[in-house]
């Protein structure tokens, strides 16, 4: 009986102490780094394929408000690109139009934990979570004519700048998004968490592969010698495959779909943590 004794007043001691960690314990926030992969849809990518990942990176600070809702700002980069030449369309390996770009994102969200997250309590060590805020980008795609690199939006390839096409401003390297992501965490220690998290990226722009509306042959004049100049050899490339087909008004892209993107990353965390008096 007292060896019972002794095993049931144990447990009730570690009961208590670990409920006495809960209450004291409060997460005050996290910050972190994360790096992954992500990918662009759009005029380029009609099918929302995955199959060209590029590179992304990024940083955040979470803090936390109790134990289901924080608030998250976050900075990331990701490497964008696609070529019509991986589509499976006919029309679109025709018109065999590329892009690349460097995007840099800045973003604010709210995070929803669906389990009570207690870093070092255990039984409260992991927990999924989505997330649903609001960001700025910047962009500016470029494509390789030969060797060269050529920045596509001071070319107005689509006639933007122009005199033949005064309604065609220039875009603006800057844009809104959306970004929805969903996540999972696993706190490894009281200091450090490891995390997986995807969000897909609503955008306002239509031009981060430098694609949206119609042709525009007639806006490009041909160099001094007589020669085609590099934005009316960029705007329509099909000559590169036979016969040219951007003919004044046809169809280059679609205006009415905005363009997206995903990041998905795999990263480290360390909590910001404090301690209050338990509750008697």
């Amino acid at each position: 009986m007292k060896k019972i004794a002794i095993v049931v007043f144990a447990g009730i001691i570690s009961f208590n102490s670990q409920g006495q960690d809960m209450n004291s314990y409060v997460q005050e926030g996290e910050f972190g780094l994360a790096v992954g992969a992500a990918h662009y849809f759009g005029d380029l990518n009609t099918r929302a394929a995955i199959n060209r990942q590029k590179l992304s990176a990024g940083a955040f600070f979470r803090k936390q408000f109790g134990n289901y809702v924080g608030i998250k700002i976050a900075a990331n980069y990701a490497r964008l690109g696609y070529s019509d030449t991986y589509s499976r369309n006919e029309v679109q390996r025709q018109r065999n139009l590329s892009f690349n770009t460097n995007l840099w994102e800045f973003s604010v969200s709210g995070d929803f934990n669906f389990f009570k997250f207690y870093p070092g309590i255990s039984g409260y060590t992991y927990t999924p979570y989505v997330s649903l805020g609001v960001g700025v980008f910047s962009y500016d795609p470029y494509a390789y004519l030969g060797n060269q690199k050529y920045f596509l939006r001071p070319l107005g390839t689509e006639g933007q700048g122009s005199a033949a096409y005064p309604n065609r401003t220039p875009y603006s390297t800057m844009g809104v998004c959306i970004p929805v992501a969903v996540g999972f965490k696993y706190n490894v220690n009281e200091t450090v968490n490891v995390f997986v998290e995807v969000g897909y990226r609503f955008t306002n722009s239509d031009y981060i592969d430098d694609v949206s509306t119609t042709y525009a042959p007639d806006a490009f004049l041909p160099l001094a010698n007589g020669s085609p100049s590099p934005a009316m050899l960029l705007a329509d490339r099909s000559y590169e495959l036979g016969e040219p087909i951007g003919i004044k008004n046809r169809q280059r892209g679609n205006s009415a779909q905005k363009d997206a993107y995903v990041m998905a990353q795999f990263g480290v965390s360390f909590n910001i943590s404090s301690y209050r008096c338990p509750k008697p």
